[in-house]
């Protein structure tokens, strides 16, 4: 294996959280995904997995016995460690792992930790300014066991229910707002935490359910489920005759705010070819001339918002007449010389070749010492004074001497003995 510089050697930029140790028990995605956001803000993340690493590894290989780009795009800039928890000697090593630890996030099962022997009381014993991140499925009450995952996280907190078209199934989105949506709620609670225990000297829990993240980030679902019961929900477009007269429909692309919007199709109709619009007061008179019908501008069947409002499907309909026959590129270029608000549908191979993203520092490059560069998501964090540099995620155990000897004194031979044993 080749030498690599140590996420724990510094320049001397200062980062947010420089002086920060995270000890990340987690696995697979909602948790690594908060720990990676505290890297990048500085702090010293140290990943503890289990001898045999975090099940993610060997998911989803795109090359053979190599990490995966699912453990690599959500564990960059952190250190490994492998500890085996169930030993005796596994504890005493964790034990001294918390004391020296700022941040202890974990994503176990319910009670998991509680088995190891690790309850809040005793980690209290052991470090009283630490603060404890939990991430599970479900809050207390008849949830708790299930298992928890994406989907059904979307599933549960009001998602599913609100996406899709009213005559399909409900459907998933593709952003992970139940595993990485919920890991920067997390984040939140934790640098609250912190913030605190300068003021009181004492950490405490933090405790964020996937359910729970879904549901924040459906409110404005929850604000439409009060409202109809003064009627049906005039911006959505699926009318007052529908199966969702009782709760929020599935209303395809419909914005569902104050402001109706839409995809539209745009030539030569690929599967990504549209562009999304948004219909202002202010933009109907110049979208009218865009699209070839000026008339509409004054006739007061169309030339206010409350007129418009019962046929959105139709005026999307002589949107889309126009747009279908310009590549989306210029239906943008149109749109924005007008001050229209729009944005064409990106596919990910859009995504990852955009040059503009990766000017932003979004879309980045990383060099792996073992599966050579890969593309990854930057850190959408911009700290004017804590600059991201991310660096590669670290190969199992890769920081083993480096902090049981290093930063905890174990001696040579004791590591070589704890690795014969099983314990590292």
């Amino acid at each position: 294996m080749s030498e690599r510089t140590s996420t724990s050697d510094r320049s001397s930029t200062v980062r947010a959280l420089q002086d920060v140790r995270v000890l990340d028990m987690t696995h697979v995605q909602s948790g690594p995904s908060a720990t990676q956001l505290l890297a990048w803000l500085g702090a010293d993340v140290v990943k503890l997995e289990a001898p045999a690493g975090d099940i993610t590894r060997r998911q989803l290989r795109d090359l053979p016995d190599v990490d995966s780009l699912y453990f690599t795009m959500l564990n960059c800039n952190k250190r490994s460690i492998t500890l085996n928890t169930k030993t005796e000697r596994g504890k005493e090593l964790l034990t001294e792992l918390i004391r020296r630890s700022d941040v202890l996030v974990e994503n176990f099962g319910p009670g998991a930790v509680d088995r190891m022997g690790f309850t809040w009381e005793r980690i209290r014993e052991i470090n009283p300014r630490l603060v404890y991140a939990s991430i599970k499925g479900f809050g207390e009450g008849p949830y708790t066991r299930f298992k928890a995952y994406e989907v059904v996280a979307q599933a549960m907190g009001g998602s599913m229910s609100t996406t899709g078209f009213e005559d399909g199934p409900p459907l998933a989105t593709g952003a992970q707002i139940g595993d990485s949506g919920t890991g920067v709620h997390t984040v939140a609670g934790i640098l609250a935490a912190l913030y605190q225990r300068e003021r009181t000297g004492r950490g405490q829990r933090v405790n964020v359910a996937m359910q729970h993240a879904v549901l924040n980030l459906c409110r404005v679902k929850l604000r439409d489920q009060q409202r109809l019961a003064h009627g049906a929900l005039a911006e959505y477009p699926n009318g007052a005759d529908t199966a969702f007269a009782n709760e929020v429909p599935r209303s395809g692309n419909a914005s569902g705010g104050g402001q109706p919007g839409w995809a539209v199709k745009c030539a030569p109709g690929g599967p990504n070819d549209y562009v999304y619009v948004i219909v202002q007061p202010v933009g109907w008179a110049p979208l009218t001339r865009l699209i070839g019908r000026p008339e509409l501008a004054d006739d007061p069947d169309w030339n206010t918002p409350e007129a418009r409002l019962p046929k959105l499907g139709k005026m999307f309909q002589l949107i889309e007449e126009w747009s279908a026959t310009l590549p989306k590129w210029e239906v943008l270029e149109a749109l924005n010389a007008h001050d229209i608000p729009c944005g064409p549908i990106l596919s990910t191979r859009e995504i990852i070749e955009d040059a503009s993203l990766a000017a932003n520092g979004m879309v980045v490059e990383v060099d792996h010492p073992e599966r050579g560069s890969f593309t990854t998501v930057g850190s959408p964090m911009k700290l004017s004074d804590s600059p991201v540099d991310v660096t590669a995620s670290p190969l199992l155990g890769e920081h083993n001497e480096e902090v049981y000897v290093g930063e905890l004194g174990l001696g040579d031979e004791e590591v070589r003995l704890l690795k014969t044993d099983g314990v590292i």
